[in-house]
Order: C-alpha cells, then structure tokens, then sequence
C-alpha cells in the first residue's frame, strides 16, 4: 500500500462552494453552528452538525443526529449541489490568511501506515470523541472532515505543486472569517504518479490536528475488514481524507492559559513563591512572549514579564522542555495546585487567533484571577515529540488558518 493515494472526491458542484464550505465541526458551539447555519439550506454544517436541524436540547451523540447527518448529506446528493469526480484525482488545497499562506495536497492517506505509527500522533484521544466520529462515518459511509497532516519540506512536491496553481483554481472562496480557500483538480496521471512516488519515499508523516478523526477511521477500517471476508486492502476505507503541508509553511500559534484563582495566595505571596522559578519584571503595557522560556502574566489590572531561570530547562526531553511544560511543571502546578489541567476547571484555554486583549477581558471581568501569554509551540518541536513517541501535554498547539470541511470528502466505496 502506497502512503497517500489519489481518490474521486466528493465536492461542491462549479459555483456552489460559497454555499457549501463550513469552519470544522469541532471548532463551533451547537449554537454557534444553527446561527452560522441559518438561512444557507446547503452549508455543511447541517451534515457536520446536524443537530443544529432538530429541536434544542437535542443530544448532539443520539441515533436521531446521526440519521438527521445522513438525510442532509443525501438531500445534497440528490439536488446536484455536491457531486463525485469519475476518477481518481489528487487536489491542490491553499489557505490564505493575511500575509499568511500556506498550500497542501489533498489525498487518502493510509490506515495502516497510521496504525504502525509511520503517521505520527503527539495527542492522547478521549473514546467519546473517537465514537462520535465513528457513528458519523458509518452513518455518511464517507470521510467529510479532513485530517491535517505535515510533512519534512520536499522539493518535489513544491515544484509538482507550483505547476498546478499556474493556473485558475477550480474553486476559490473566501469564508465569513476572511481565509481564502483555494482548490486545484490535479488529474493528469503523470503529476499523480510523481505525487504518490514522493510521498513514498518520505520516512514518515505527522498528524498536525485531527487525532480523534484518524483514529475512528482506523476503527472503521478495522471493523470493516473484519466484516469482509473478501477484504483486500484495497478498499476505500483503508485510508482517511487528509490535507497535508510542508512543515516550512506551517503556522501554530499560541495557546494561553487563564486561571480561576491564586490558590488562596495573595499578590504578593504569588508572586514570590513564581520568583522561585522565574525571573519577574512588571510591565507597562501586553506581553507577548517573543521567544522560547518567556511568558506573560496578567492579573489584577498589570503584566509581568516571566523568564524561566535556565537551570529549570531539561537539556533532553522533547516534551518537558516545551514552554507549555515548563509553565505547568513550575507554576500551575506547584504554585496553583492544579496538577492535571486536562481535567481541573480552574484552568481554561484561549487560542492564540483571539489576542491578548482576551486575556485580558477574562481577568478583568472577574471570571478568572489570571492569565498566561505563552510564545507558540514550533512545529520542529512537535515533530520531535511525535518522533520519540510521546505526548504533548494538552493544549500545546493552534494551528491557524483552519481546514474547511466540505470543500472536498471522500466516499467510502
């Protein structure tokens, strides 16, 4: 089996993609998506979140959302506005967000390759989160949320990719957030079979987001193949829709932290107790980090610029080593005794897409006591934790600008 293959994408019909093309459906509320949703009958997100359809207070997991997904998704089947390409195609996929712009290949990539790790995880996945995603592909018999995947730059695929977007895209859209996406049909075999030869030979690719989504297609194929008894491999379901970027065009930014409370410490016990591990200078105006080892605080209307003391840096541990550890294992969880933040609701997380002036609000409004500017996770720093099989603590990436689902899907037979 290759690592990636090209696959007859399921997409919006010519000029329809505006109407179609949704944010993932892990990034919106269920009443975030019926708003986005309204008044646009063909917006994914009645296939992403169809719950949105029924009445509120609706369990997003009951059997009815499921079926209420699969109507919706035949209805757009049935009125022409999604349609299937007749052959196997790979897909040329750009974001653009502000000076930012970074361009992908769409493709199936390979169930097995992900189960022996050759597509590479750095998150831990929860089951409830998997079974969604699983109850969903069965119920669609298609893939409709892209997983995003890296990989180490390749000059072959660059140029192979750079040919393809000399010309008109065949779908280009700017969503309501102001990120264009752009879509190029790559048909000829020759550029097909160059892709796939590249891909081969790289060592390994990394899952950059969408851990839950790879995971419950490894559980559909393996159910699926344990069902066949004519199973051969080559089925649709033995690979996951995916959109893959090099590394050097990727963008994560950071992902902050705020807290409920100092623990019972006043100020300036805080304070002192931090200096144990930190450096700590107030500021006269927003800090952003602008390096690794460097945080901001903000609490009680000032910033504090943080320095980790550099003999509190592991010299070796891919994961101790990243600013979100450093931040947790000296000060969330000595200072403010919260040891498992995956699971403590005294601590939230802000994506970095919001700003600092979030932060801000979240202290000032007296919801939260305090906040963390963290400087961003790089993405050689994810790949070498993916490397060394281990886990990146939760929330330590925010990958930016976001795939949009329903711009291409693949079906599952």
């Amino acid at each position: 089996m290759s690592l990636i293959r090209p696959f007859a994408g399921l997409r919006p019909a010519p000029g329809r993609a505006a109407e179609v093309i949704a944010p993932p459906y892990d990034v919106l509320s269920t009443e975030e998506a019926r708003v986005r949703a309204q008044g646009r009958p063909w917006n994914f997100l009645h296939i992403s979140k169809p719950e949105i359809d029924l009445p509120a207070g609706t369990d997003p997991y009951s059997a009815a959302v499921y079926a209420k997904g699969r109507e919706n998704f035949e209805k757009m089947l049935k009125e022409g506005v999604l349609g299937r390409d007749p052959e196997p195609r790979y897909y040329v996929y750009r974001l653009v967000m502000g000076a930012h712009h970074q361009t992908g290949i769409v493709a199936a990539a390979s169930v097995p390759d992900y189960d022996s790790n050759r597509i590479r995880k750095h998150e831990f996945t929860r089951p409830d989160k998997e079974d969604d995603r699983v109850r969903q592909i069965d119920a669609l018999n298609a893939q409709t949320g892209p997983v995003f995947l890296t990989y180490r730059r390749s000059v072959a695929v660059d140029a192979i990719v750079e040919s393809v977007t000399r010309g008109a895209p065949d779908a280009d859209v700017t969503a309501d957030d102001g990120v264009r996406h752009s879509l190029w049909v790559m048909g000829e075999r020759s550029r097909i079979d160059a892709i796939t030869a590249a891909f081969d030979a790289m060592p390994c690719l990394y899952i950059a987001d969408g851990h839950h989504r790879s995971a419950a297609a490894s559980r559909v194929a393996a159910a699926r193949k344990k069902a066949n008894p004519k199973h051969t491999g080559e089925e649709p379901g033995n690979y996951f829709l995916a959109v893959i970027f090099p590394d050097n065009q990727m963008q994560i930014l950071d992902y902050n932290r705020v807290v409920k409370d100092l623990n019972g410490l006043t100020r300036e016990n805080f304070l002192q107790k931090i200096g144990t591990a930190f450096s700590v200078k107030p500021e006269s105006a927003m800090v952003k980090p602008g390096r690794s080892g460097e945080f901001g605080l903000y609490m009680q209307g000032q910033w504090y610029r943080l320095n980790i003391r550099p003999e509190r840096i592991p010299a070796s541990d891919p994961v101790k080593r990243l600013d979100v550890s450093l931040l947790q294992e000296n000060l969330i969880s000595p200072v403010l005794g919260i040891a498992d933040p995956r699971r403590d609701k005294r601590i939230d997380f802000v994506g970095g897409i919001r700003g600092l002036k979030e932060l801000e609000r979240r202290v000032d409004s007296g919801e939260m006591a305090c906040a963390f500017a963290l400087y961003p996770t790089s993405i050689a720093d994810m790949m070498a934790v993916a490397d060394a099989g281990q886990v990146m603590p939760p929330k330590s990436t925010w990958f930016e600008p976001k795939l949009a689902d329903g711009l291409v899907s693949q079906v599952l037979d």
